[in-house]
């Protein structure tokens, strides 16, 4: 077993983290993930440059563990980055030095990256949870259902997270949601409708 790349390691080890900081609810914000960066003396180097798909590095040597984070992005991306940098300072520090751009996604670390960070901001059970106190069935989550879960528990988890994870415990037909675009648009709607 390499707890780098075993999925079900690495969502124990982010429950693990949850439970070790009091996070309880799926709203993980940045200031949570600030705290647990400063208790494990993770430095944050915030750079101004735009880089294309470079939302974030982290680099570990003698001096110390710094992660930078690209300086302009949205929070949920931002707190996704900073989830994702933490999996890689408690599972591959050995590396040295890991960055996580959108062209890295494949390889198997980084998407155990994406499973930690997933399941730090918003546990799978969790999700099951709102989804039977919604009274969602297996297979009949849509758009409509994940906008109004993000609402309802404000999670920083964005909505391509929630759909990889409602197509992957069965709420959702594989690639149902996670081939739509224009999740903000309708949040827009559904917001003056309530």
């Amino acid at each position: 077993m390499n707890l780098s790349t075993d999925h079900y390691e690495l969502k124990v080890l982010a429950r693990r983290v949850r439970a070790e900081n009091g996070l309880t609810s799926a709203r993980v914000l940045q200031t949570d993930l600030r705290r647990i960066y400063f208790k494990h003396g993770i430095e944050i180097d915030y750079w101004p440059y735009p880089f294309k798909s470079l939302r974030g590095a982290f680099m570990c040597d003698a001096i110390g563990t710094t992660v930078m984070l690209a300086q302009n992005l949205p929070n949920d991306p931002m707190v996704f980055t900073m989830a994702h940098e933490l999996k890689h300072y408690l599972t591959d520090r050995h590396l040295k030095l890991s960055y996580c751009d959108q062209s890295d996604i494949t390889k198997a670390i980084e998407i155990g990256a994406e499973v930690f960070a997933s399941e730090l901001l918003f546990p799978d059970h969790l999700f099951v949870d709102y989804m039977s106190r919604m009274n969602v069935r297996r297979h009949q989550c849509s758009q409509q259902t994940l906008v109004e879960l993000k609402l309802q528990t404000r999670t920083s988890l964005s909505y391509a997270g929630l759909a990889i994870k409602a197509e992957r415990l069965n709420y959702a037909p594989p690639r149902s949601l996670t081939k739509l675009k224009g999740w903000r648009n309708l949040e827009r709607l559904y917001s003056k409708k309530r």
